[in-house]
């Protein structure tokens, strides 16, 4: 539990009613200097204050102690759901990475064979090998677009 966290933002809500300490203290029956040691983090409030400062400021008590409203606070199960999309969408990146580093793989090879049968003039004598060129050619083509 950190009491200067809490005392901040006590001292928050306070100001957020646009209200002095002395205010305050007279609605909890407490004293100013009292409030003042909550909001520098010196003192905590007693529990059954903390009821009255919850529904003077209209919050809960888990919400003081945690030192910030729910909506700045991430519960463990959204906590668990924003991990595992982060998870996903890495692995997703992953795996389009790992085909992106394939397909220049293969247009690379696709290249030399292409060039290869192309230098050598093989692709014009077996019918075989003309149509592997063709096909390196094509692999070359997708290579170089994605």
């Amino acid at each position: 539990m950190d009491q200067v966290k809490i005392g901040n933002f006590l001292k928050k809500l306070r100001k957020e009613k646009g209200i002095t300490q002395e205010q305050l203290a007279e609605i909890l029956n407490v004293s100013g200097r009292t409030v003042s040691r909550w909001e520098t983090g010196n003192n905590m409030p007693d529990i059954s204050i903390l009821v009255d400062i919850a529904d003077y400021y209209d919050i809960s008590i888990p919400e003081i102690i945690s030192g910030e409203r729910k909506s700045e606070m991430m519960n463990e199960e959204e906590r668990k759901i924003a991990k595992t999309m982060s998870d996903y969408a890495t692995t997703e990146k992953e795996k389009i990475f790992k085909e992106m580093k394939l397909q220049s793989v293969m247009g690379v090879c696709a290249l030399v064979l292409y060039w290869i049968l192309h230098e050598t003039g093989a692709y014009m004598y077996n019918d075989v090998l003309g149509k592997l060129a063709g096909y390196c050619e094509t692999l070359v083509s997708v290579s170089v677009i994605m």
